[in-house]
């Protein structure tokens, strides 16, 4: 079972990934029931439900460097119990919506802390694993994961087969009760100290994460290398239905597939860089390997149904290699660039840029691909292999502004 289980043995790990679990399999039921419930039960129209969650995201990215900085001078585990707490407040919320002012309010709220706690999560867990381990527990902590969001978006189906007011209510509180339970798990683990202070980082950590403008460029190549997320979510499943003609249950074998190898994969991929060096050539590796799943992907359009349908699975497990790949080397650069007691405001730097490039994402990639065609594949292939191969160079000079990190031996 150990070789199957994303859980790792008994320890403080275990427990952040149960409360992981809690949370993710909420954030399955949510993400799968949302648009229905918003729609078909509080009676808004579609356009205000996207308008409404656009514009609350945006300003929930506002919160990542905030928040990141409060977890360096505070216990993260207290925080991050805390914000989990008022989340299953807000989740709860969505019950009293009933028109778009209100929405919005709850969904802003919602984003506020969503984007802040990924900030306090990413400084709990450098804090629960240390250096060496940091990017192994993030990785851990993505399988398990993709196995809680596959969990709650089963339980969903059931309020989605109802279709009715009390079986949307049960999918809301149930997503709000996850929060709680989440919380619970988390305060079984030991108050963590904040980071101590760094001399030799002394003269970077005075620095606002979003003035250091070397950090900012590895992690906007990595947030634009992660452009590949709304590829597999958005754009492959119209490019699969209405451009190659497969059937729509081919969109849930080419996710499901997606979401098996992370669950399997993402442990294994993780190992060997939790340094800045060997992440930057990982995240080379990653473009490289995204590139050929966007040509694989883009060769579909040209062959029989059935054979165009084996090759989206092919594409698909190339692209989760690489998307684990960039998901690892992302987080090691992340991590290892960041002043040791800055480690939760330069996440959040991280995470806001991420954000930005998730926003920006859907209008770009529908517009270059699906109207683009084949040739709107080839430019995006070729965007993530520059990209890629860009990586170790913007390393080396992040680097060099930090003449005493150990990375640059790497």
């Amino acid at each position: 079972m150990r070789g199957v289980s994303p859980l790792p043995p008994p320890g403080r790990l275990r427990t952040l990934s149960l409360a992981t679990l809690a949370n993710t399999v909420g954030s399955g039921l949510w993400l799968t029931g949302a648009a229905l419930y918003l729609t078909r039960d509080v009676g808004l129209s579609a356009v205000q439900v996207g308008t409404g969650l656009s514009v609350a995201g945006l300003i929930g990215l506002t919160a990542s460097v905030p928040l990141g900085g409060l977890a360096d001078r505070r216990d993260p585990r207290t925080l991050r119990a805390v914000l989990q707490l008022v989340q299953a407040a807000v989740a709860g919320a969505y019950l009293m919506v009933g028109s778009f002012p209100v929405f919005l309010l709850v969904a802003t709220l919602d984003a506020l802390l969503a984007s802040g706690n990924l900030a306090v999560r990413a400084a709990l867990v450098a804090a629960v694993a240390g250096p060496q381990g940091r990017v192994h527990a993030f990785a851990t902590l993505r399988a398990v994961a993709n196995l809680g969001i596959a969990v709650g978006a089963g339980l969903a189906g059931f309020a989605l087969a109802a279709d009715t007011h009390l079986a949307y209510q049960i999918l809301v509180a149930g997503n709000a009760a996850t929060y709680l339970v989440s919380a619970a798990l988390l305060l079984r683990l030991p108050a963590l100290a904040p980071a101590a202070h760094s001399p030799m980082a002394a003269g970077i950590s005075r620095r606002r994460p979003l003035r250091d403008g070397r950090f900012l460029a590895v992690s906007g190549a990595a947030a634009i290398l992660g452009l590949h997320q709304t590829v597999l979510t958005l754009v492959v499943p119209l490019w699969a239905v209405t451009l190659i003609g497969a059937p729509p249950p081919v969109v849930s074998a080419v996710l499901l597939t997606n979401t098996l190898l992370t669950v399997l994969l993402a442990v294994r991929l993780s190992r060997g860089v939790d340094t800045a060096a060997p992440a930057a050539r990982q995240m080379r590796r990653a473009g490289l390997v995204l590139a050929v799943a966007m040509l694989l992907y883009a060769a579909a359009a040209s062959l029989p149904t059935t054979v165009a349908i084996a090759l989206l699975l092919v594409a698909t497990v190339v692209y989760t290699v690489g998307d684990l790949w960039h998901s690892t080397a992302g987080a090691g650069l992340a991590y290892d660039l960041a002043p040791p007691d800055a480690v939760g405001a330069y996440q959040g730097a991280d995470g806001m840029l991420a954000g930005l490039a998730r926003a920006v994402a859907p209008a770009v990639l529908t517009l270059v691909v699906l109207d683009g065609g084949v040739p709107g594949w080839l430019a995006v292939g070729a965007l993530f292999a520059a990209v890629g191969l860009a990586g170790p160079a913007l390393t080396r000079w992040a680097l060099a502004a930090r003449p005493g990190c150990s990375s640059m031996t790497a």
